[in-house]
């Protein structure tokens, strides 16, 4: 069954034809994706304010993070005939999973659309009979939704699932939108919900408590820097890995101990040390992980930048009692947690870079080359 089928009945799944048709309504600016495939596929053009539906809200976008999910999904990377890396596939042009019809989240993606996985914004508009106390409140949408309840691990995403925040304005759910009091930029605030909700929601189903030793892979990338200063934040002792132009950058952030990309896991922490691995890179270093983790450790992914497919060895994985938890469908607290770490001031952002929404294909490039900390992000124009 596709995605529009699942959940042709929720409002907040809106892949209907003929939506970027005027027909009378104001225009914004955006960012559509048009198919799978390169950077060609990224059209910065006019396209109709989006049309409310009952339970919704209006958000005009003041900042949009620039996330891995948002290039795998124009790739086609999710689909299963793509065996390859992130960088791998892109290189290719996207040829490897262009088309496809299993190519996002859940099944077909509904191109033509508008991604933008992160949204720091300002609630403008309610649906008519909708709550409007919130209206002029500055907040972050949670792009992560869970349309049958938490009881269901059915799960859709803005940007995956149905247009995003890469345009001027977005619309949601009316329980997707959090009003967060903080002085926090625009820019730093839309850095935050998709990799640190992310990051959150490994660390949450994984246990990380006081003490807790945890090893992040990726560390220097937006998720990975977010899991280690939520790992920080709850007392873990964290060992984070990271090239070695970026190891001064991620030892600020919190971690106890940085390993250079590359070498080795083993030499530098041996057999059995650590409780809890948060990896999202995959590829060749996967063997390795499993080896650092105790016996009754845990092993919790949310992603493979380094390349989807991996060797193991179900010995070490049975033999040592190891847990293995893939986590999509954020759970119920995580989004709650960030708001509160934000308002605290128990949590940073680090935004490497800012660009105008225009310069999407840019800022994309740059994202690629992995020469950052932290995250990109899109302002789009002021209205």
């Amino acid at each position: 069954m596709t995605a529009e089928e699942r959940f042709s009945e929720h409002s907040i799944y809106r892949p209907r034809p003929g939506r970027f048709e005027a027909n009378g309504r104001p225009s914004m600016k955006a960012v559509v994706t048009t198919g799978n495939g390169g950077y060609d596929k990224l059209e910065y053009r006019d396209v109709p304010v989006p049309e409310l539906h009952p339970g919704e809200v209006l958000v005009r976008v003041l900042a949009a993070g620039v996330n891995n999910t948002e290039i795998n999904t124009r790739l086609g990377w999710y689909s299963a005939g793509v065996s390859s890396s992130t960088e791998e596939t892109a290189n290719s042009g996207g040829k490897e999973g262009c088309q496809a019809s299993d190519g996002g989240w859940n099944a077909a993606t509904p191109f033509p659309f508008i991604q933008g996985t992160d949204c720091c914004g300002v609630l403008v508009q309610a649906y008519p009979g909708e709550a409007t106390s919130r209206i002029g409140l500055r907040g972050l949408i949670r792009p992560c939704m869970r349309p049958e309840g938490f009881g269901s691990m059915e799960n859709i995403w803005m940007a995956s699932d149905f247009d995003g925040a890469f345009a001027q304005f977005v619309a949601v759910p009316a329980s997707e939108f959090f009003p967060v009091h903080s002085n926090w930029t625009d820019a730093e605030l839309g850095s935050i919900p998709c990799a640190y909700g992310t990051a959150e929601n490994m660390i949450h189903r994984a246990k990380v408590a006081p003490g807790t030793r945890v090893l992040v892979a990726g560390a220097s990338g937006g998720v990975g820097s977010a899991a280690v200063q939520l790992a920080k934040r709850r007392g873990a002792i964290v060992t984070a890995i990271a090239g070695t132009a970026k190891m001064e950058a991620v030892a600020a952030i919190g971690a106890d101990m940085v390993i250079p990309r590359g070498e080795s896991v083993l030499d530098h922490l041996g057999e059995e040390s650590v409780d809890v691995v948060i990896d999202n890179v995959g590829g060749t270093g996967f063997p390795a992980m499993l080896r650092v983790l105790k016996r009754g450790g845990c092993y919790v992914s949310s992603g493979a930048i380094g390349g989807p497919i991996v060797e193991l060895d179900l010995r070490t994985w049975y033999l040592k009692d190891i847990r293995m938890i893939g986590c999509t469908a954020w759970d119920e607290p995580v989004f709650f947690n960030l708001i509160s770490y934000i308002e605290k001031n128990e949590i940073r952002p680090v935004v490497a870079g800012i660009f105008p929404l225009e310069d999407i294909v840019k800022a994309q490039k740059e994202f690629m080359q992995k020469h950052h900390v932290g995250k990109l992000v899109l302002i789009p124009p002021s209205v």
